[in-house]
């Protein structure tokens, strides 16, 4: 174990996610993309340095990379410009915690996001070779990542359209989590790419770790989003008709609410 560098990474994520001391959820919005985006540079340029870096696998940092840079700044747009979304999130979030709860999410945060990136990492000290496991995880990451892209930019357009309504066109036909889904997609990417790289228990917990954390924190996300759903438009027809039909957060599985109707 590489313990130099998981400390390395330990240290960039937490540098990411830091600005949730500002705002507490940026720990696990802004901060998160941000975070995840330092990780896999900061990898990147370590194997490079160090001669441990293949092509392939510089491909998929570049790609964790990409999504996390994405996804950090579409989050930082959306919850600074956009005036409707920041008093809607206001409500939810509440005061501000104590700066001890601040800390100990902190440091949370930065484990679970090394965890959730152990798949790239992993493989690079331990000088897997490239096989089928890491070209399926960097096709999986892709597919997960345009997915989750282009959701939000359906959202977005829609809700500006038409703020009153949830989104219900494009991805939005065949399930109303779609970003949701395209981040598990995504996260199933990097853990698949790690599959035959894993060395020991220590790193399969790790690794197991960070994505059943991820999986979770999307379902429990997919059930916020509903509930939140149904008090806003929850006495509309055609909003109940859609989620009636549509699949909360998987395409094709009749699994159409998370919450009691």
């Amino acid at each position: 174990m590489n313990w130099t560098l998981l400390g390395i990474l330990f240290a960039v994520a937490l540098v990411g996610c830091a600005m949730g001391f500002k705002r507490f959820v940026w720990f696990m919005s802004v901060g998160y993309g941000y975070a995840v985006a330092g990780v896999a540079i900061a990898a990147l340029c370590y194997g490079a340095g160090m001669e441990l870096m293949t092509i392939p696998l510089a491909i998929a940092l570049l790609v964790c990379a990409a999504y996390g840079l994405r996804l950090g700044t579409f989050l930082l747009k959306r919850e600074t410009g956009n005036k409707a979304y920041k008093k809607i999130l206001d409500a939810k979030v509440g005061k501000e915690p104590p700066m001890f709860v601040k800390v100990v999410m902190w440091l949370s945060m930065g484990v679970i996001y090394l965890a959730q990136t152990a798949g790239l990492h992993f493989r690079m000290v331990n000088q897997a070779a490239d096989d089928a496991c890491l070209y399926a995880g960097i096709v999986i990451m892709a597919i997960g990542a345009v997915i989750e892209a282009l959701a939000d930019k359906q959202k977005s357009e829609q809700k500006n359209k038409n703020p009153n309504m949830v989104a219900t066109e494009g991805l939005f036909r065949f399930m109303r989590c779609p970003n949701y889904f395209g981040e598990i997609l995504f996260w199933t990417g990097v853990f698949v790419s790690g599959l035959t790289a894993y060395a020991g228990a220590f790193q399969w917990i790790v690794a197991v770790l960070g994505y059943v954390c991820i999986v979770a924190i999307m379902l429990i996300g997919a059930k916020n989003m509903e509930k939140g759903h149904i008090s806003r438009y929850g006495d509309k027809p055609e909003y109940r008709a859609y989620a009636d039909k549509t699949p909360i957060l998987f395409p094709f599985i009749p699994l159409y609410h998370l919450n009691n109707q």
